[in-house]
Formats: structure tokens, sequence, C-alpha cells
């Protein structure tokens, strides 16, 4: 697999093109790159002509300069498909690339042939006790670390707090990225799904415990033209843990 360069807004972005014939774009999730996708790249019927690109700050692509919303995040595909003078394709998205493309598919309905979101995120979250306990926690040893250690404010000691008590994918950004990731993830695209008017497929992994199936089910409710399938013992990344059947289902549905 090559990567090119393309530069979108300002930013070196890598990306991969291979095949012939309709244009398929797949966006992957947060943390993850084209290499997370290629089982779905490599699921694609002949016929189609696949495009994937690592997304500013992941993979082998560019650290955006500024902190990014989910909304320049789906500027970033705009840029991508004028670029590349894709009109028209069928989009799939896995997390994070499902949540970038409930907004484009809302925004360019002219431009959806077919649309696929695997475990998207874009809901928020409901918030257990658990969740407000782990949150007030955090927040009050933070209070108790920068009250008995404030010579270390704005330094290396507040900065391995963060590290330590931090959740898994804030820990493992940094600098703009983790800015970005602060703000990505209180953001909700479900304002979004009434306008959609593509014929959707939503795919989700039954133990899916980043995005959980009831946020599934508020997809195909409030999507018009959508229907899901759930793939049993499988979790986040379900079209890895149920390859077999996640490969006959898109299969099934491009065809």
């Amino acid at each position: 697999m090559e990567k090119k360069d393309i530069n979108l807004l300002g930013t070196n972005i890598k990306y991969i093109e291979q095949g012939e014939g309709k244009p398929v774009v797949i966006l992957h999730g947060w943390g993850a790159n084209i290499e997370s996708i290629m089982p779905i790249v490599n699921s694609m019927p002949k016929g189609y002509k696949i495009y994937a690109y690592d997304a500013p700050g992941f993979g082998d692509s560019e650290d955006p300069k500024d902190v990014l919303s989910t909304w320049d995040y789906e500027l970033y595909l705009e840029e991508f498909l004028n670029k590349k003078k894709i009109e028209k394709a069928v989009f799939i998205g896995h997390s994070f690339g499902g949540k970038t493309l409930t907004i484009f598919a809302s925004k360019h309905k002219e431009k959806i042939e077919k649309l696929v979101l695997l475990d998207a995120s874009g809901v928020i979250p409901k918030r257990t006790m658990s969740y407000y306990f782990k949150v007030y926690s955090f927040k009050f040893l933070r209070f108790l670390y920068t009250k008995l250690f404030f010579w270390n404010n704005n330094t290396d000691g507040i900065k391995k707090f963060y590290e330590k008590f931090g959740s898994d994918d804030y820990q493992a950004s940094q600098g703009v990225m983790r800015k970005t990731f602060v703000k990505v993830v209180n953001e909700s695209t479900r304002e979004c799904f009434k306008d959609i008017e593509a014929e959707t497929l939503l795919i989700w992994g039954e133990n899916d415990d980043a995005t959980p199936l009831y946020m599934a089910n508020v997809f195909e409710k409030e999507i018009k033209n959508s229907g899901l399938v759930v793939l049993k013992d499988a979790g986040h990344f379900s079209y890895i843990d149920d390859y077999g059947t996640f490969n006959a289902v898109i299969n099934s549905f491009l065809d």
C-alpha cells in the first residue's frame, strides 16, 4: 500500500486510491489511520474506486495547526472531494469517521450515493452515577494537586497528573490533538440525523463499549431511510471482530 500526498486546507495529508469504477470514500475512526480500515477496503466488491486518507493529526498526516472541531474535520472531507473531483460517491465511516459523515450527509445530500456508518459516534452518551463519580473524583484530585503542588501548575507536574488520570484517548494524544480530542468528544451531531436522506446502512457490534448499541437505535430511529445490522459477539471494531458477516452484509448492500 503506497500512500500519496495531498494538501488540504494547508495541511499535508496522506491518502490512498485504488481500483476502478464508482468512487467509495472510507473514513477511519479517532486515533486510527488507513491501516485500521484496510479490512473495509479489502471487502469492497469489484467496480469501485476506493479512496481513504489519514485524517489531520492521525497516521502519517500532518497535525493541524489549530484545534479542530468535528465540523472542521468535515471541511477537510469537502476539500478532499473537491481536489479529487469526486461529485458523488458511496461513503463509509467508522466511529469518528461516521460522526464526520453525519455532518457531510446532512449538508450535501446530492453527493451521497449510499451511506454506511460503522459503530459511529455522534450521540452524547448517557451519564451514569459511575460516570459522575469518576468525573468529580478527577476534578477533586486535580483541585488538590494544584493547591498542594501549586508551583507545578502549567509545568511538567500538572502534565503528569493528566497523563496519569486522564482517559486513554486523552493520554494517547498530545499538544493540539489533545485539545482537539477534548473538543470533539463533547460534540453531538444528532441534530444532523433528521436531514440525512441517503439510503443508510448501520452496522454495529453487539458488545460495543465505546459507542454502545443503544446509540445505534438512535441513529436508526432518526435517520429516515436507514436499517441496522447487529454483529453478534463483536465490539467497537465490529468489521474486524466478525469480518465474515460484515463482508457479506456490505457486499449485499453495495451490489
